[in-house]
């Protein structure tokens, strides 16, 4: 009987996305808000996942999974296992850097295309009922024209239910790929097996597939979300604590950061990657390099 790995997580997720251009050509096309089919992706090319500042004292960052398509669009693609209230200016600041990285001194702006920025969250930060939401530069009063340039899907994992969604089928699939499979998984349904793209992505989850270094680390970083969020409670029930002295909002943020911090000091003195500290902690790659 085979056994599957958990594709959310970050060993998992950047080798299904990260080295197989078919699938993340797929995987794109059904999740991004495309309005015609001369929008969809054709092809990609994969990018640095660093964004590297021109200026080494700025922040530097390290997403997912970054690439871009023969129009010269850039996709940026994020699994995020914890919500933090930063996440969002965290987000912004990768798709700004990436916007604005295309340009050197004399071009032009008119040759600057759009960045999408999506990102996948297993936690919830909405009250909205709904999983998938679509953020972009608007004019609220009058015209409801829009600015070009950057564009943020966030999908509250958590909150999909499957259901028929008609023409999102292929968006259907993968979201059931991403919350059906997990460790447990000993029988992969019928219906995503049928489908090639998702079929392949499966398999790249057989357990067989992986060495004894890589489920090492696999476990590892399982461990450590586990921790993270407890972790991430007694910050919350500190800050309650704190709040009714020092005000409430104050005090929980201030008891996020600390554990934060100290989360981090542990999981870079075990030897994790910057990457998937930055992940699981949300602090930035420059802040964890201080620690």
């Amino acid at each position: 009987m085979k056994k599957y790995l958990d594709p959310k997580a970050d060993l998992t997720f950047k080798k299904v996305f990260g080295e197989h251009k078919d699938l993340v050509i797929s995987f794109l096309n059904a999740m991004l808000p495309f309005g015609s089919e001369e929008e969809k992706i054709v092809s990609v090319e994969y990018l640095n996942p660093e964004l590297v500042p021109v200026n080494p004292l700025r922040k530097d960052s390290i997403v997912d999974v970054r690439c871009k398509d023969v129009r010269g669009r850039q996709f940026i693609v994020e699994m995020q296992m914890m919500w933090t209230p930063e996440y969002k200016q965290r987000v912004l600041f990768n798709a700004s850097k990436a916007y604005v990285s295309q340009l050197g001194k004399s071009q032009h702006y008119e040759l600057l295309q759009p960045v999408y920025s999506l990102n996948l969250l297993n936690d919830t930060f909405s009250d909205s009922e709904e999983y998938y939401h679509d953020y972009q530069i608007v004019e609220m009063e009058e015209t409801n024209e829009v600015i070009e340039g950057l564009r943020f899907i966030f999908i509250e994992l958590p909150k999909f239910k499957p259901k028929s969604y008609g023409d999102k089928k292929m968006q259907v699939l993968w979201l059931r790929y991403l919350t059906e499979i997990d460790e447990d998984t000993r029988e992969v349904s019928k219906e995503l097996l049928d489908n090639p793209e998702i079929s392949k992505a499966v398999e790249e989850l057989e357990k067989s597939a992986f060495t004894e270094e890589e489920l090492l680390g696999y476990d590892h970083f399982w461990d450590m979300i586990a921790a993270n969020r407890l972790l991430m409670i007694g910050s919350e029930r500190k800050g309650h604590k704190r709040g009714h002295e020092e005000g409430y909002k104050e005090g929980i943020t201030q008891g996020h950061q600390e554990e934060r911090v100290r989360n981090a000091r542990a999981m870079k003195s075990k030897g994790f990657q910057p990457d998937i500290i930055s992940e699981i902690t949300g602090l930035s790659v420059s802040e964890i390099a201080e620690l």
